[in-house]
């Protein structure tokens, strides 16, 4: 058949039909439910990316790359140990730490929460929530430097005394009373997670040696700062072995992530559907018009037109209303989405989310992942009808019609 004859008629089908106009009105809801489908899918991953990286941004602050901790509650980490991994892995930097939970109160107001003892300088090279709280402030013994919403609930200003009361207990006469001390406010953090603000204090390692009687030298734990933690968490490992165990900041969260993914595998699903709903129309438009073409079909095939010709016509009409629709999708996808990052159309609650701004991060591969899922859709949708339009008896056809 005739290149040009086949270009005419595939145009002749694309254009309106005003006697069967249902047939073109299903033709433009697949090109706009397609276009839709593409447009969400690609709305809908960029956020949920940007979401997720919002918050791995935020964990991978204060929950630190990399923690050291020892094998056993039983035992504690050193002062050696420490000097050994500083000699052995100059590229990472280590923090030690001792934790411990507490209640803090100023006047009538009390609030619980999590307190490390640190050493500043070293906290301050491998935590930039801490050394911006931190600035120049010279800190004594028993100053402390709480998350902001501590420091809100309390009313706290630099300055001001505030009593810790902690976990262990001390003997007084015939009872236990939790042990306290009286502690100064230096300072405090915003890290942008509230969880982490309402909850997280900081102090000088020794003041904690102190209180809960630990020997000089001695810690719960390192915190290390690490530019490729997958592979220095291996190399860690195996230089301690036994003596202690080293935890990565995805293994803290792993459940939270974990979620998050299911999450957003079962978004992409829910959302294809709709570009499978889409082309459902696609699939009646073709055999509409296939329905309404048989003579106009029996002719060309009587004329010497091929099954694959004809099979080869409807499957381009197909093909141009789907993927018609996928590019206008792409295309309405990335307009939204550099609206929704230089504007602040969409604005969130700072508290909860760790910023006000909606995060976006659309990744090639769920782009591609979008695009694949799209064509074959499509591809599938097209080739039915275009295979029924070829299952024609030109005889009776003629006959008849």
């Amino acid at each position: 058949m005739n290149k040009k004859l086949v270009n005419f008629i595939v145009k002749k089908y694309l254009r309106f039909d005003k006697k069967n106009p249902f047939i073109s009105i299903s033709a433009i809801l697949a090109f706009v439910g397609v276009s839709i489908g593409v447009m969400v899918l690609i709305l809908s991953m960029a956020i949920m990316n940007g979401t997720a990286k919002e918050f791995e941004k935020k964990l991978f602050t204060m929950n630190y790359p990399l923690t050291i901790h020892p094998k056993f509650s039983t035992i504690s980490l050193d002062q050696e140990l420490l000097n050994n991994l500083q000699k052995e892995f100059p590229h990472l930097k280590f923090s030690p730490f001792i934790s411990s939970q507490a209640i803090i109160q100023s006047g009538e107001t009390m609030s619980g929460g999590m307190i490390f003892g640190v050493i500043p300088q070293k906290e301050a090279l491998i935590n930039p929530v801490y050394k911006k709280a931190l600035g120049d402030l010279n800190l004594d013994k028993f100053d402390i430097i709480t998350g902001s919403g501590i420091s809100d609930k309390l009313f706290l200003n630099p300055g001001t005394k505030t009593t810790l009361y902690f976990t262990e207990l001390n003997p007084t006469g015939f009872s236990m009373m939790p042990k306290m001390k009286r502690f100064t406010f230096a300072n405090s953090f915003t890290s942008g997670l509230n969880a982490y603000d309402k909850a997280y204090m900081y102090t000088s390692i020794e003041a904690l040696q102190t209180l809960l009687k630990k020997e000089e030298g001695t810690f719960d734990g390192i915190h290390v700062h690490s530019d490729d933690a997958f592979a220095d968490i291996e190399k860690l490992r195996a230089y301690l072995g036994n003596k202690a165990s080293v935890v990565g900041w995805w293994q803290q969260n792993g459940n939270f992530f974990a979620a998050m993914k299911m999450e957003k595998t079962a978004l992409f699903i829910v959302l294809m559907l709709i570009i499978l709903v889409a082309s459902l129309n696609i699939i009646s438009s073709l055999l509409m018009t296939v329905m309404s073409r048989r003579k106009e079909i029996a002719l060309l095939l009587s004329m010497g037109a091929t099954s694959k010709e004809i099979k080869s016509i409807f499957l381009r009409v197909g093909t141009i209303i789907g993927f018609s629709g996928i590019l206008t999708g792409i295309a309405l996808g990335f307009i939204g989405y550099w609206l929704l990052d230089n504007f602040d159309i969409v604005t969130l609650p700072a508290d909860v989310y760790g910023s006000a701004k909606l995060p976006l991060d659309l990744a090639i591969s769920d782009f591609i992942s979008i695009i694949i899922g799209a064509v074959v859709i499509v591809l599938v949708s097209s080739y039915y009808p275009a295979s029924k339009a070829t299952n024609i008896d030109v005889i009776d056809v003629l006959r008849n019609e």
